[in-house]
């Protein structure tokens, strides 16, 4: 191809590629002022929560008893800061009519949600440590709570998507979902923000585990590899859109057991000592101590 017509065909597909009418839904319009939200930045916060959630696992090495305090409060200073920078761009980024005069309140609101975020840490702390626990109970190849936190999905996992659940509650849009999308890179665990998860939960292996926006899961519930805690259908609006926000997904109650690649779908509840068998379709409420296998 000659000079003359490779620049001939570069220029024209940039043209192509520039037409407004190719860009519906697929371009945002950034202003002036407004941060983006990054990933970069966000890597650091989840590496910052976990170095300030368990000092000496991650983070600086020479973290020790006399230190901790010192420590833990450059971790915090500087996760806030971040925090508040990262929350402000998700504001932005979701305020498509916004003007630079909104931008003062905005940054606001941002430096006050990373510190009610920060003041939840203690409380996301212990949800994992109950989570560690069941982690650590509940398999019998784990020979410390040390390689639990080492090496466990489950627990990266579940770092990320406590705080990204609190942020979630707080009304931050976008940053959690990118946190809980961070995560399932990671590990091959996909939880939506907004799914409501308590004490000693757990999940052995994990790969390839989905758990939905409007799942509310009870103490001491433990899932297998493959399972899917999904939504049945999507009713529709008026103009045939689906509706959001509605409850959709599958309430799991306390002591429940989920075998590999079991499938629960819909607004349904699994009862509280359920055991549900691996391979197992479930679409109806289950009693509370009953079990459902796949027996073919």
């Amino acid at each position: 191809m000659s000079t003359h017509k490779m620049t001939h065909v570069l220029t024209e597909t940039v043209e192509r590629l520039s037409q407004p009418e190719s860009l519906k839904g697929l371009f945002h319009q950034h202003r002036d002022g407004y941060p983006l939200p990054s990933s970069m930045a966000l890597e650091e916060i989840v590496q910052l929560s976990r170095a300030i959630l368990f000092p000496g696992y991650f983070g600086k090495s020479q973290v020790n008893i006399k230190t901790i305090k010192y420590q833990i409060g450059v971790n915090v200073e500087r996760l806030h800061k971040l925090l508040s920078e990262q929350v402000l761009a998700g504001l932005c980024f979701c305020d498509e009519n916004g003007s630079q005069e909104e931008l003062p309140a905005l940054k606001e609101k941002a430096t006050e949600l990373a510190a009610r975020l920060i003041e939840r840490l203690p409380y996301i702390r212990h949800l994992l440590s109950t989570d560690i626990t069941a982690a650590y109970n509940g398999d019998p190849a784990a020979t410390s709570y040390s390689e639990i936190l080492s090496c466990y999905p489950v627990i990266k996992t579940q770092t990320i998507f406590r705080v990204a659940h609190e942020l979630f509650l707080l009304g931050v849009p976008l940053i959690p979902r990118m946190m809980t999308a961070m995560a399932h890179s990671e590990t091959g665990i996909d939880i939506h923000p907004g799914a409501t998860i308590g004490e000693y939960f757990t999940i052995d292996h994990g790969t390839g585990v989905v758990i939905g926006e409007t799942c509310i899961i009870g103490r001491n519930v433990k899932l297998y590899q493959g399972v899917t805690l999904g939504a049945r259908s999507f009713p529709l609006d008026e103009a045939g859109n689906p509706i959001k926000g509605i409850p959709r997904h599958p309430i799991i109650e306390d002591d429940v057991v989920i075998y590999a690649n079991a499938t629960v779908l819909g607004r349904i509840t699994i009862g509280k000592g359920c055991v549900v068998g691996a391979n197992t379709w479930v679409m109806e409420d289950m009693a509370p101590s009953t079990k459902k296998y796949n027996r073919e």
